[in-house]
Formats: structure tokens, C-alpha cells, sequence
């Protein structure tokens, strides 16, 4: 095989034919923007959705107290099973394998005064390692609550970031004082702002913390409302919540089977739920993305024969004159292939542009008109999606080549002399 006369005859060809290669390209090119920014627009949505997910916190389980339904051991059913603050550290002490343990005390209806200005909204006690596992992180100049808080029972309060605005507004609330109920607590600093879609008690930004033995000693009540746990591996989860059930039923007195006793959401079986929610529509819309192209490289291919046809008594003169298959084939293969690049690199080029212009235009755009598309996310182009579209690319434009150059390579000769 000679590649410098195959490269001839198709630069040759290729300039004859300006008009259908520009249409070949263009086809290609708008087929391949196609399939990165269906794909982009599903990684991005992908992306979105694990961060809105994760805004709560990763592989917890949240526990809720509940009612038996089967006797226990001459126990009847019916007994409400409320858990208190002492068993936390039981949990810690008789659970193997456990990242965290947190319990949480709530009032759904609290007064927050500062100055003439009173919100009301949700109060929660809660334990130290609740705000690295659900995600209490605090603004610069602020912090979380420590221990020293909860062992002297100390009156401070952490904000969520819209009750701190609806407080005070503009002003930096931390080192101020305020009235919870009447009683001033101290704010040490207000939560940053995140994404959260899930929840189980209402959205973080609209909440308050203070330390768990401080809500007791304040309201009286240490029947915790809440308990959440992580486990080490998120593998071990199921395990980890039968065993928490086996060390309460033991101290309660009712069946660790009874699923009624103790509600539990368990967001590592949601995850994986989200995740082939996600990855299924980022399939369908890469199969839109591939269909799409495909049609372009049916196009190529149809052209491909076309030029068969139309170069059929050339072909047979060439193999007449004892023209290798090869020389016949591989212009028509690398014609396929250079439409089918260029046209690639034109639409990627195309994609990545208006995919930059998007993610712009969301991260500028004010919160209230992007807020419609923050489900969505923002466009995302990444390497496996590169190497995707390139590889797509590829297969098309061998196959949109070789099958019209097989054809050509098998035309006999003497048949040439009688086409028209």
C-alpha cells in the first residue's frame, strides 16, 4: 500500500466534490454537538444531584422513635419506645464499627429574639459530632459547638444562615446575644451556605443548635426525637442498624425484628437508589446523543456510496489497468474518516463553547431566575465524555468508509464497461 498516492487521489477527489463535503461535515458536526452537550447536560445533572443529596450528610441513617406491634416476652405491644440521651453512649459502647453516633432533641416552635425583632422557628439539641456528620460547617469567624459547651452546659447557639439573616439582617450575628424562649444564648456562629435537597426535620438554613444537655436542662426533656448514625463502611449499614436495635431491645424490652419500634431512613440504599436514577438518564440521554449521530454517519455513508456509484466506470478503468484493491479502498475510508473528523472537532469545538457560555451565564445569573435550573445543574464536559464522543466518531467513520469501499473493491471490471 502506497499512502502517499491513496492521500492523493483523495485530496483530488475531495476538491471536486466541495459542495457534499461541506454538507458531510456539517452533518457530522451537528450530530457530535449533540452528543456532548446531551452529555454534558447529564454529568452536570449528575454532579448536581449527589451535592444536593450530600447537603444533609453521607451515608447516615436517621432513627425515629416508634410503637411495638408484637408482644415480648410477656411484654404487651402498643408501648411506646422513646430513647434517651444516656443511650447514646450506650450505642457507643456496645455497636462496633461505628464512625459516629448522634441524638437530637427538637422544638418545632421557638421564639428567637434579638433586639424588637422575634422569628420563630426550629430549635434542635443536639450532640458535638452532629455538625461534622450532617454538615454544620461554620462561616469564617464562627464555630461549631465543642465539648466544653455541652459538659458545662453552656447557653450557645449555632444558626442556620437564613434564620441569621432574619435576624439580623446584614449584621454579623456572631458574639451577639439573643433570646431563645426567653433565656439569652450566645451566638457562636451561623452555618454556611450549602445545597440540600433531602431532609427529614426541614431544611438546615432554617434552624438552630445548641448543646444537647443544654436543651435538656432548658425544656426538661431528654426523650431524643432523633438518632444518627454512621457507620465506618457504609457496606456494614444493615448490620449496624440491627445491632442498634438489638442493644435498645434489650434495655426496652421489645422484639430487635419489630421495624416499627424505630423508623429508620437509611440514605445509603437512597444513594444508590439516586445514583441509578442518574446514571439511567444519563444513559437515555447519551443514546439520544449516539442515535443522533448515527444518523449523521448514515449520511456519510450514503454519500460514501454515492461516490461508488458515480465513480464506478473510473473504478473499473483503474482496476483494469491493474489498480490494487487497496488503492480503490483507502480513499474512500479516509474520505469517510476526514468528513467524520472534521466534523467532529467542529461540533466538539461548538459544544465546549456553548457548554462554557451556559455554566457563565448560571454561575452570574441572580438566584432567583437560575433557581429554576439548579435541578439541572451546571453542564459539565469531562475526559470520559471526550473519549466517548471520540471513540463514537471512530467506529462511525470506519463504517461509514468500509462498507462503500468493500463495495468498490468488488466491482468487476468488465461490468464497468456497460454501466451508465
Amino acid at each position: 500500500m502506497r499512502p502517499g498516492l491513496i492521500l492523493g487521489l483523495f485530496l483530488r477527489t475531495s476538491r471536486v466534490e466541495k459542495k457534499r463535503a461541506i454538507l458531510t461535515v456539517a452533518a457530522i458536526a451537528v450530530g457530535s454537538a449533540s452528543l456532548v452537550l446531551l452529555l454534558a447536560l447529564g454529568e452536570g445533572m449528575g454532579r448536581r444531584w449527589k451535592e444536593a443529596f450530600a447537603g444533609m450528610g453521607t451515608d447516615l441513617a436517621v432513627m425515629w422513635p416508634g410503637e411495638t406491634t408484637r408482644s415480648w416476652k410477656g411484654l404487651p405491644s402498643g408501648r411506646p419506645i422513646r430513647p434517651r440521651i444516656e443511650d447514646i453512649r450506650l450505642i457507643e459502647e456496645r455497636v462496633e464499627g461505628l464512625y459516629a453516633v448522634s441524638g437530637e432533641l427538637r422544638n418545632w416552635s421557638t421564639a428567637f429574639t434579638w433586639g424588637d425583632k422575634t422569628v420563630n422557628g426550629r430549635l434542635t439539641g443536639a450532640s458535638l459530632v452532629y455538625g461534622g456528620i450532617r454538615r454544620h460547617f461554620a462561616q469564617p469567624g464562627g464555630r461549631f459547638l465543642n465539648p466544653i459547651d455541652d459538659a458545662q452546659r453552656r447557653r450557645m447557639i449555632f444558626l442556620g444562615w437564613d434564620l441569621a439573616t432574619n435576624l439580623f439582617g446584614e449584621q454579623d450575628p456572631v458574639g451577639e446575644t439573643l433570646l431563645v424562649d426567653n433565656v439569652p444564648y450566645t451566638v457562636i456562629g451561623v452555618m454556611a451556605e450549602k445545597l440540600q435537597w433531602s431532609s427529614y426535620a426541614g431544611m438546615d438554613k432554617d434552624h438552630a443548635v445548641i448543646p444537647l444537655r443544654t436543651f435538656w436542662a432548658q425544656y426538661g426533656d431528654d426523650h431524643l426525637v432523633n438518632l444518627i448514625i454512621k457507620p465506618l463502611d457504609p457496606e456494614r449499614m444493615k448490620q449496624a442498624l440491627a445491632e442498634v436495635r438489638t442493644v435498645l431491645g434489650a434495655k426496652y424490652g421489645f422484639d430487635p425484628e419489630d421495624e416499627r419500634v424505630l423508623g429508620t431512613w437509611d440514605t445509603v440504599e437512597t444513594g444508590k437508589m439516586m445514583n441509578n436514577v442518574t446514571l439511567g438518564i444519563q444513559l437515555f440521554l447519551g443514546i439520544i446523543g449516539a442515535l443522533t449521530l448515527a444518523v449523521g454517519g448514515i449520511g456519510v455513508a450514503n454519500i460514501m456510496y454515492a461516490v461508488v456509484k458515480e465513480r464506478t466506470r473510473e473504478i473499473g478503468v483503474k482496476m483494469a489497468l491493474g489498480a490494487r484493491p487497496s488503492w480503490i479502498t483507502g480513499p474512500i475510508v479516509l474520505e469517510a474518516l476526514t468528513y467524520t473528523l472534521l466534523g467532529g472537532v467542529l461540533g466538539l469545538a461548538f459544544s465546549t463553547a456553548l457548554v462554557t457560555l451556559l455554566g457563565l451565564a448560571l454561575r452570574h445569573a441572580p438566584q432567583e431566575s437560575a433557581s429554576g435550573l439548579q435541578m439541572m445543574g451546571e453542564p459539565t464536559l469531562s475526559i470520559p465524555i471526550t473519549v466517548l464522543t471520540a471513540g463514537i466518531l471512530g467506529v462511525i467513520g470506519l463504517a461509514a468508509g468500509y462498507f462503500p469501499a468493500r463495495r468498490a473493491a468488488m466491482i468487476d471490471p468488465a461490468e464497468t464497461l456497460r454501466y451508465e
